[in-house]
C-alpha cells in the first residue's frame, strides 16, 4: 500500500502537464512551483512582484494546509525571478511568511514563465515532525 498523497490545485496545467500542485509520502511534502498567476494570463498583483511572491507563498500554505503541513514544516525553498534585480522585493515577502522558520532558500534568475505576466515562482519542501 502506498502512502503517496497528490494534492491538487484545480489548475488547468496540471492535467496539460501532468503535475500536482505537492505530494506527500510520509512525512515529506514537496510542493511545485507556485505563482501569482490568475485568469487570462494576469497576475495577481500585476507588476508588483513582491505582491506575486506573496501569493505564491499563500498558495504554498494552503497546499501545505491540505497535505497536513504548515509554513513552519518548511526546510526549503527555491525562489525563481525575471529580474535577479527585484530580490528585495522577493526577499521582504519571503521573510514576511518564514520570519524565524528560516528554510534553506535559493534565489534564482530566469528568463521567463509559462505566462509573460508571472514575474516570480517558488517551490516549498517541508517535513513533519522534524
Amino acid at each position: 500500500m502506498s502512502d503517496r498523497v497528490n494534492i491538487s490545485s484545480e489548475s488547468d496545467f496540471e492535467d496539460v502537464v501532468g503535475y500536482s500542485r505537492a505530494v506527500r509520502i510520509g512525512n515529506v511534502i514537496a510542493v511545485s512551483g507556485s505563482t501569482a498567476a490568475a485568469p487570462g494570463g494576469t497576475a495577481i498583483g500585476g507588476d508588483d512582484i513582491g505582491e506575486q511572491a506573496r501569493e505564491a507563498l499563500r498558495r504554498i500554505a494552503t497546499a501545505l494546509g491540505e497535505a497536513g503541513a504548515s509554513l513552519s514544516d518548511v526546510i526549503r525553498t527555491r525562489i525563481f525571478v525575471t529580474d535577479i534585480a527585484r530580490w528585495p522585493e522577493v526577499a521582504a515577502a519571503h521573510r514576511e511568511f518564514f520570519g524565524e522558520i528560516k528554510p534553506a532558500a535559493s534565489m534564482y534568475e530566469v528568463r521567463a514563465f509559462i505566462t509573460p505576466a508571472l514575474l516570480v515562482e517558488i517551490e516549498a519542501d517541508a517535513v513533519l515532525g522534524g
